[in-house]
């Protein structure tokens, strides 16, 4: 009953984030998938729902294996039939599940049986201790914040059979070594359907008036109010000292009022499914990628922004945080910035400067697809660990 209600909480958020028609159609998506069987193989990745989280690091980590030589699959943790597929793969990695009786017996099944159990996070949420810092837990309706009350997953993390972790990035892995942990770093990769959509959106690209400049923030979930604001004082800034500045807002944001008086330089783009995302970031001049520097949850956010704009030759400006230091080589295929007067310095030279903006982008494209695919990507030490453990 406790999973039923937290899926009808969330199932609830999509429909009122996305409107009815787009809403109800990812949840009977999800529904299908639930009952969806897999074959048998090495590795089967297990998670508790079908959103951007899950997509990069199942479905995405799985095809990246399969590149690999790997047999690798997904189930939703809530699959009928979960137990069975204990005998029929080696290696179980666990993302975002949540603990419930029937999990329960699925993994005292995989100990007996003498499986290899990984636990997969991209965030802090296995632990309820950081929940102070995610600004969305305090917009969660009820069901939604049982989820996450005693730490998505934290009870397979902290079980002593479970030794190895993958994560994002290095900050995680630091959290996770904490807890007396192997960890491998899988970075977060595009697919090769997303390569594909990002190429066809190059190809039907549409051209906009040559004086205006579209600054775009995609904000992907509710999670980001804060990390937009602060940038708003920069961005303030450069919508009055250039009027074809378009700033460009995709998904759920609140922003500041100090905003409503460039309303006539704002465009709103509400959520749209994954393959017309491509479209709609391809058709943006610079992405900015604001993260509130110092707190846990935004350090621990991998640099998706960057290589998800630099797929379709778009330059980020994005905070800098230790992940995105270290992704962008800075000047060179995108900016990092950490104060107000960075940020305005480094958008406003690629507001004024048209080649420089275009060389940026292409150079955010190689990037992207030399490091950030599944096909390109590596990560030798973890196919290795994984190799020794397929029996």
């Amino acid at each position: 009953m406790k999973l039923f209600l937290i899926k009808l909480g969330k199932a609830w958020s999509v429909i009122r984030r996305d409107g009815l028609l787009r809403g109800s159609s990812r949840v009977l998506s999800a529904f299908g998938l639930l009952f969806r069987k897999v074959e048998p193989g090495d590795v089967l990745f297990v998670s508790n729902g079908v959103g951007d989280s899950a997509r990069y690091r199942t479905s995405h980590v799985a095809e990246e294996l399969s590149f690999h030589g790997f047999k690798a699959s997904v189930a939703l943790q809530d699959n009928p039939f979960l137990l069975s597929y204990a005998k029929q793969f080696s290696v179980f990695v666990f993302h975002r599940v949540l603990f419930t009786e029937k999990v329960g017996r699925f993994v005292a099944e995989l100990k007996r049986l003498n499986k290899t159990i990984i636990f997969e996070t991209d965030d802090l949420v296995y632990d309820p201790a950081f929940l102070v810092h995610m600004d969305y837990y305090q917009k969660m309706n009820a069901f939604e914040k049982k989820l996450y009350e005693k730490g998505l997953g934290g009870e397979i993390l902290s079980d002593p059979a479970v030794q190895v972790c993958t994560t994002t990035t290095e900050f995680l892995a630091e959290k996770l070594r904490e807890k007396q942990k192997k960890v491998f770093i899988v970075s977060n990769k595009l697919s090769r359907q997303d390569v594909s959509w990002a190429e066809t959106a190059l190809t039907h690209m549409k051209e906009h008036s040559s004086d205006t400049v579209r600054v775009s923030y995609l904000s992907g979930t509710p999670s980001h109010n804060k990390d937009f604001a602060t940038i708003t004082k920069a961005l303030s800034v450069l919508l009055t000292r250039y009027p074809q500045m378009r700033l460009v807002l995709a998904g759920p944001l609140d922003t500041e009022s100090s905003l409503n008086q460039f309303e006539s330089q704002i465009e709103r783009v509400p959520f749209v499914q994954r393959k017309d995302y491509f479209q709609i970031v391809a058709s943006m001049d610079i992405n900015v990628a604001p993260l509130e520097i110092g707190n846990p949850f935004c350090e621990s956010k991998s640099e998706l922004k960057f290589f998800e704009s630099g797929i379709v030759g778009v330059p980020t400006v994005a905070s800098a945080t230790k992940t995105f230091s270290q992704a962008i080589s800075d000047g060179k295929d995108g900016f990092v910035a950490g104060f107000t007067e960075e940020w305005i310095e480094k958008i406003e030279t690629l507001i004024v400067d048209a080649d420089r903006r275009k060389q940026m982008g292409e150079n955010a494209r190689k990037t992207a697809l030399e490091k950030y695919t599944t096909e390109n990507g590596v990560s030798e030490e973890y196919y290795e660990y994984l190799r020794s453990k397929i029996q």
